[in-house]
Formats: structure tokens, sequence, C-alpha cells
């Protein structure tokens, strides 16, 4: 059984991580190694935040232990919320907040682009168009591999379903169309996610090694 701390705090993606990871690791939350302060993530890329969050938890407990930092990147908005994905409408993490945000935000862009050909303007249409993007940073034995995993989709007009975490009420992947991935189940979400993909990787990685 392999041993790994999470740098999380987060109960949904312990539980993810867990189920994806499946028989052969145990994972030690945040909290089980005594740690309950934020962990810093002030890097510009996603990649940036996963190796100073790894090396912050490696630093601390001095053993074996992964990072994730996932972003969702809206074409619309440009690649945000991207890097400021947990904190988009402020610094409590509230997601429903920050769910309302994207939303609104892209009903602007909506709404500016109807405005402009109902004047007769050439306008493209607004994309809806998004992903999900997961970089994981390993540490193990001192020596760091990273591993990525990405989920293309697009926003959904309004909030549906009960499962999941984050955004994934307004998330609909392409694998699954006109179903958010709170309404799908774990085991389906499991299966296509950013994250579990960055995951197996790491798993694969690992056994391969063993």
């Amino acid at each position: 059984m392999m041993k790994l701390v999470f740098a999380t705090g987060n109960v949904g993606k312990l539980r993810e991580a867990s189920e994806i990871l499946g028989e052969g690791f145990e994972l030690v939350s945040l909290a089980q190694v005594g740690i309950t302060e934020d962990i810093p993530e002030t890097g510009k890329t996603l990649v940036a935040n996963s190796l100073q969050k790894a090396m912050y938890l490696y630093d601390k407990v001095g053993c074996d232990c992964f990072a994730d930092d996932t972003g969702l990147e809206v074409d619309a908005l440009g690649g945000a919320p991207g890097v400021y994905t947990a904190r988009y409408a402020g610094d409590d993490k509230d997601f429903n907040k920050n769910m309302d945000k994207v939303l609104y935000e892209l009903e602007v862009l909506e709404g500016e682009a109807r405005m402009a050909e109902s004047l007769g303007l050439k306008t493209k249409k607004v994309s809806r168009r998004a992903r999900f993007k997961s970089v994981i940073t390993l540490i193990i034995n001192g020596e760091k591999k990273m591993f990525e995993g990405t989920l293309e989709g697009v926003i959904a007009r309004e909030k549906s379903g009960n499962g999941g975490f984050g955004y994934d009420p307004i998330f609909i992947a392409d694998e699954f169309p006109g179903l958010t991935l709170a309404d799908i189940s774990e085991d389906e979400k499991n299966a296509i996610s950013h994250r579990g993909k960055a995951l197996r990787a790491m798993a694969e990685w690992l056994k391969d090694r063993a």
C-alpha cells in the first residue's frame, strides 16, 4: 500500500482521487498531517501553482505527496477564470458565486452580440466552449513528476444537478451532451474527468516503478 499525502482540504477532491486511484493507494489529507493553513498558490499558471503547493507540502511533511491545480478556461472570457478558478468571485471560494459570475459574464457578452446584430453590425456568435485542465505534481523520494488532464465541453445556461462540486453544475462535457457534470454519476464523471485522466497517468507511472 503506497501512502501519499494529497495537498487538498477539499473533501470532494479527496474522495474523487481515492476512487480513481483505487486499491494500492492510501491517501492522507492535510488535516491528518497537521496542516490547517492555506497552502500558498501565487503562480501565474496551473503548472506553477501545482508545483508550488507540492513543494510547500513536501518541505513541511517530508514524505511522498502530490498536489493538483485545476482551472476552468472559458473561450469567450479569454481563458478566464483560469488560475483564479477557485476565487473568481472573491477570496471566500464560494463556488455558487463563482458560477453566477461566469454565467452573468456570458449573458452580458451574448446581450452585446444581439444588440450589435440588431443594429446591422457584423458580430460573431459568442462561444460557450470551455475546458477543465488539471496539473498534478507528484514528489516521491524527492523526485518531481508532472501529469496533466483536460476535459472539453461547454458552459450550460443554468445550474443543474446535485452531484459533484465546484463548477460541475454548469459544465457540460462533450461526452454527455445535455447533462452537466453534476447530473451524471461519480463513476461516469471519474471516467472522463480532467483530474481523473491526470490521476490515472500518475497511478500508471507509479505502478511501472513498483
